[in-house]
């Protein structure tokens, strides 16, 4: 039975009131001595609570999306097929993108009630990475429109929190339905919207968006297999001016360090209520390692860049949730990069970048305009 599925759902409901009655009707009948009678009936009570807390947090994640499956909840899943060495990149669909054998993927629903029906999911092998995972993708509005049958579109790679699940962005953040409107409008570019799988290692261990020596390769399966994949299967735009990432909380920590890391790759990036210092997450393998600590910090990425990476970068937070980290970027930057920090009021939740996403992808539009 799926985690996220609405029979599950349905199931936790049942039990509460079940386990309630269970408990009125036998609660004068328990027999036995005084200590017998008395440690049953804590099993009662004990039982009648658990059922209402896994209700509570089915509810919870079902809203959220944090974790997508049983094996994300549990610890228990493991996507990394082999940690490969990482060749050097070239320029987005340079001479190393070309050699690589083409990523032909079959794509199908994505079976989750909170996900439209218009966002498609493949599994991918990740021929650079060593990672597997699926990977989910949503076509702007125009992309099947007969005026467009030549153009070739722009892409946003979105990256959730950790713990997130590939859903998230789609399901609670409402990323599409929102923006779809927009892009019919010509409000917001017609961007292809696609979300990988970044909760890869099981036992709560957060990669970081980083490649880890002997551990995983999560940058590279983000900005080479991913979007290999994505040149491979759609008319997507290969130029670096018209790929963007996006991220939130820990997934704004990836959306700033990848894009300022990979010019070759982002023109912009989106960091919604992120940090600077991996350590800020308690469970990142790349903050308990000083020297990837130090060198995936966006702050020392700028300052140890040879030439100043021209990405445009939009950092939105409150104080003490992103803000200040947004300033410390845009004081170590340089022409021709570009940061635009905009302070905010509320919470750090999925609702507040809910909130976010018209006004955030309106800016990139202005990045990344349509054609």
């Amino acid at each position: 039975m799926e985690l996220t599925g609405t029979p599950f759902f349905i199931l936790t409901v049942i039990l509460v009131p079940v386990s309630i009655t269970v408990a009125l009707l036998f609660w004068g009948k328990v027999g036995g001595p005084q200590p017998v009678r008395t440690l049953t009936r804590i099993v009662m009570i004990m039982f009648c609570q658990v059922t209402a807390v896994l209700m509570v947090f089915v509810m919870v994640n079902n809203a959220n999306l944090i974790y997508g499956n049983w094996d994300d909840l549990l610890g228990t899943g493991n996507h990394v097929r082999a940690v490969p060495p990482v060749p050097p990149a070239e320029a987005a669909g340079g001479e190393a993108a070309r050699e690589l054998p083409k990523v032909k993927q079959s794509f199908g629903g994505v079976n989750d009630p909170a996900v439209p029906g218009d966002v498609q999911k493949t599994e991918l092998k990740g021929q650079v990475s060593g990672v597997d995972g699926e990977v989910l993708v949503w076509l702007p509005p125009q992309y099947n429109d007969p005026a467009f049958k030549d153009k070739k579109f722009p892409v946003v790679e979105l990256i959730p929190g950790y713990p997130g699940s590939s859903s998230t962005w789609y399901g609670t953040l409402k990323v599409s339905e929102q923006l779809k409107p927009l892009m019919q409008q010509g409000k917001v570019a017609p961007f292809i919207l696609v979300s990988p799988r970044t909760l890869l290692l099981g036992n709560n261990q957060d990669a970081g968006c980083t490649d880890i020596p002997g551990k995983v390769n999560a940058d590279a399966w983000i900005t080479r297999d991913v979007p290999q994949m994505v040149l491979d299967n759609f008319r997507a735009d290969p130029s670096a001016d018209r790929w963007a990432i996006a991220g939130y909380s820990a997934g704004a920590h990836c959306a700033a360090k990848l894009s300022l890391s990979h010019p070759n790759r982002y023109r912009a990036g989106i960091a919604m209520s992120g940090y600077n210092d991996p350590a800020s997450e308690k469970d990142s393998l790349v903050g308990k390692d000083p020297k990837l600590r130090e060198a995936n910090n966006p702050v020392n990425i700028l300052k140890a860049s040879q030439q100043p990476p021209k990405v445009a970068l939009l950092v939105s937070g409150s104080k003490g949730d992103g803000y200040e980290d947004g300033e410390a970027i845009r004081a170590a930057a340089k022409a021709p990069t570009t940061i635009q920090v905009e302070e905010g009021v509320g919470p750090h939740t999925t609702e507040q970048w809910k909130k976010m996403v018209p006004s955030a992808f309106t800016w990139l539009s202005s990045i990344i305009p349509p054609q």
